[in-house]
């Protein structure tokens, strides 16, 4: 099977879907809803708001980066003519945010969330589906890196706690792969393809709530190898569907 013919293969949502509804959607059968449902030149995770090397990114946020075409949305990153304040030459990369919208969709406690993705294997592809607000009341869906071709990285930073998880099945460079998780009081789950695969036993307590992110970040080489060509990197979604 192709990445693409496994892209339109269904998976379906966990049990923890039961009992909730669809809330809130983006399916990128339309052009990015730029200003009313999504903003893409900044976030306030990003010390200067369109560009972070305190996080050992290369990211310039561009939102012509983001591009949506048959169903699927693509970012794209490519060298800038920007330097960075540490020096380091800036990459133009795609992001979206729920945060400064109009409509300002945030999910709370008990929401289901799950996004299906192509992920990419350029070399320095740092792709995350991720929840920021207020400097914090982060919980990251995914991080992946190609360097870790069959690794997801799951994340509550909310009550620290994460995993690595393997599944060379499920997991590799150019795959579609499901990724959800339900972010409960005492208790947030990932699940990989439908199926749970952690359940970190901290949760995110009873009144949080955060705005989303899908981004393809650039790594600078500190934890992962920075990009090794003039590129570009790619990374693409299906969709992003929230249950309440």
């Amino acid at each position: 099977m192709t990445a693409d013919s496994a892209k339109f293969a269904p998976t379906a949502p966990p049990a923890v879907v039961t009992g909730k509804s669809l809330t809130w959607s983006e399916e990128f059968d339309t052009p990015i809803a730029w200003g009313s449902k999504w903003v893409g030149d900044r976030t306030s995770a990003y010390r200067y708001g369109n560009h972070n090397p305190d996080d050992n990114k290369l990211d310039w946020l561009i939102p012509g980066c983001v591009t949506v075409s048959g169903g699927v949305v693509t970012f794209t990153a490519t060298p800038a003519g920007h330097t960075l304040e540490n020096g380091r030459q800036a990459w133009h990369t795609g992001l979206l945010t729920t945060e400064y919208s109009a409509e300002g969709f945030q999910v709370r406690t008990g929401d289901y969330i799950e996004t299906r993705v192509r992920l990419p294997s350029g070399t320095g592809a740092w792709p995350a589906l991720w929840t920021w607000k207020d400097g914090g009341n982060e919980v990251d869906s995914f991080e992946y890196h190609p360097d870790n071709p069959n690794l997801l990285e799951l994340s509550n930073h909310v009550d620290d706690a994460c995993t690595y998880h393997t599944d060379a099945d499920a997991v590799a460079p150019d795959e579609w792969v499901t990724i959800g998780n339900c972010y409960g009081e005492h208790c947030v789950d990932w699940y990989v393809n439908g199926e749970r695969v952690f359940s970190d036993g901290t949760g995110v307590g009873a009144d949080w709530s955060a705005y989303l992110i899908l981004n393809l970040s650039l790594s600078a080489g500190q934890y992962h190898p920075a990009p090794s060509g003039p590129g570009p990197v790619t990374f693409a979604a299906d969709y992003l569907r929230v249950y309440r």
